[in-house]
């Protein structure tokens, strides 16, 4: 299924299962397929929508490079438009959480819930240790599987089975960001919502892996301390790709979420 823009951009996106709806939302480079450890738990009760942010998998390179957190913001609610969805559970992990709080902050009437998981309130207002800025410089110079290998410390626990790993690098491969979509994603590094964060008006839970190197989880706190009511979770045994690390947990931290807030 594919979101038709204004700009022609076509913004595919999968759906999954039947009742109130949930859209996920992915991080840098990240294709919606690396959402599977969680699409096929939360459609045993929720319609699931996943869009491939522009640059990243069905979706691909689009006009209006470099990307915007507003632009994504507003792909992720023609997709709900798309879908005939007037709210939505808005779960967003990473880069993915800059989109989802856009949304919190400029449409809160589509949104019943906001989860935020291993996010930040903005690359100027984050905190980013200089192992990861390091790190970050130094994937441009690597071929994909360097980078890979180099990502591991950065992205699972150090208890993380390799099966789990490799699974997410296989269903990855064919949706990753080209270098190209990669650096059109990279408009996003120019959002900050962390001034309008105290508007926040719908119900929020902050998520990070307590092991998280990446998206330390200082920026959680930070999130969760800006925004009114929120909630803070930190997950034990997990780094940044929590999804992964500790897909048990974080699939039963959304559904009770999502089901204490239905009728939010």
């Amino acid at each position: 299924m594919k979101a038709t823009r204004p700009d022609e951009a076509e913004i595919a996106y999968g759906a999954a299962g039947s009742g109130s709806a949930v859209l996920l939302v992915q991080g840098l480079a990240y294709p919606a397929a690396s959402w599977f450890r969680q699409v096929s738990v939360l459609a045993e009760q929720h319609q699931v929508l996943t869009p491939d942010n522009r640059g990243a998998g069905d979706t691909g390179l689009t006009p209006g490079a470099p990307y915007t957190v507003e632009l994504m913001a507003a792909d992720c609610l023609a997709v709900l438009d798309d879908a005939g969805v007037d709210r939505a559970h808005v779960v967003g992990i990473s880069m993915g959480g800059l989109m989802a709080q856009e949304i919190a902050l400029t449409s809160p009437e589509r949104v019943r819930s906001l989860t935020l998981l291993a996010s930040h309130p903005g690359i100027s207002t984050g905190v980013f240790p200089q192992e990861v800025l390091t790190f970050l410089a130094s994937r441009a110079g690597m071929t994909p599987l360097e980078a890979r290998e180099a990502s591991i410390p950065f992205n699972y626990a150090p208890s993380t089975p390799r099966e789990w790993i490799e699974q997410d690098w296989a269903v990855r491969v064919e949706g990753t960001a080209s270098p190209e979509g990669y650096a059109a994603q990279g408009g996003t590094a120019l959002w900050s919502g962390y001034d309008r964060l105290p508007t926040v008006t719908v119900p929020t839970q902050v998520v990070c892996g307590e092991q998280d190197r990446l998206c330390v989880p200082a920026n959680s706190e930070k999130l969760a301390a800006a925004i009114p009511g929120s909630t803070l979770v930190l997950v034990p045994g997990a780094n940044h790709v929590l999804t992964t690390d500790q897909s048990e947990v974080v699939n039963d931290l959304l559904l009770d979420w999502f089901a204490e807030h239905e009728e939010a």
